[in-house]
């Protein structure tokens, strides 16, 4: 008898025992649950932030949000107060939460409207009319042919002939510096852009990713001859070198 009573009073104990276990469990799950959902303070982008804009100057287009601590980035920045000095290295987009490896140092920032120059190859500078590069139409990371004429003395030509010749094949263009445009009170009544109608004013400071060889064919000619660009796609046709002189321009 008295066994089975100390048997019935160690079963209830466990019991008691397993209960009291699920319900410490069950309020640690409600904790940790609730510990996720608590707000944390998080840095959100407003409005779009530019790459290379320093921390000085994005602090109006930023805001301070609360996000379930679940739903914070790991590396989400709650204040500027450490990145002093920093610049953002991408265009930051509204609604963006601000990692910190969004804001590194002014130098690691490639700077915009810049191409890689290919391995093996140099840049080199030249300055033409816009005329002389499809108007002025020309943009970083494009391609171009560079025709190169001289007065006299060319290839295959004689003494006094006048050349001309697409030497240059399907160059890639690093740089584009424009001559500033004046700027234009009138309004096409069509709604149009001036800067599309009007004629460019100045000249262009191109810098192209050439090799050696060809390098020195482009500065040749800067100093004793003149230069004429196409935009020549990579796909554009190529129909073998052709010199271009009076006698055999109108066949």
């Amino acid at each position: 008898m008295k066994s089975r009573l100390l048997a019935g009073t160690a079963a209830v104990a466990l019991a008691l025992v397993g209960a009291l276990l699920i319900i410490f469990y069950a309020n640690g799950a409600d904790q940790r649950a609730l510990a996720s959902t608590e707000p944390v303070d998080v840095l959100v982008v407003k409005t779009a932030i530019p790459a290379g804009t320093p921390v000085n100057d994005m602090t109006a287009s930023l805001v301070i949000e609360q996000v379930p601590a679940a739903g914070k980035s790991a590396s989400a920045l709650s204040s500027l107060d450490t990145k002093a000095g920093t610049v953002s290295a991408v265009d930051l987009v509204p609604g963006e939460q601000l990692l910190t490896e969004r804001l590194v140092a002014p130098a690691d920032v490639k700077a915009k409207g810049t191409v890689d120059v290919p391995p093996g190859l140099q840049e080199v500078s030249f300055e033409v009319e816009p005329k002389r590069v499809v108007g002025g139409r020309i943009d970083v990371g494009e391609h171009v042919g560079i025709f190169l004429t001289f007065d006299s003395g060319g290839y295959k030509a004689k003494a006094d002939d006048a050349t001309t010749q697409l030497t240059v094949r399907k160059v890639l263009v690093t740089a584009v510096q424009r001559a500033p445009q004046a700027a234009s009170a009138e309004k096409p009544a069509d709604g149009t852009n001036p800067q599309d109608t009007t004629l460019p004013e100045g000249s262009l400071m191109l810098t192209v990713a050439v090799n050696d060889v060809d390098a020195g064919k482009i500065v040749f000619a800067s100093e004793f001859g003149r230069l004429w660009l196409t935009k020549e796609p990579l796909d554009a046709q190529d129909n073998g070198p052709r010199i271009e002189r009076k006698e055999v321009v109108y066949k």
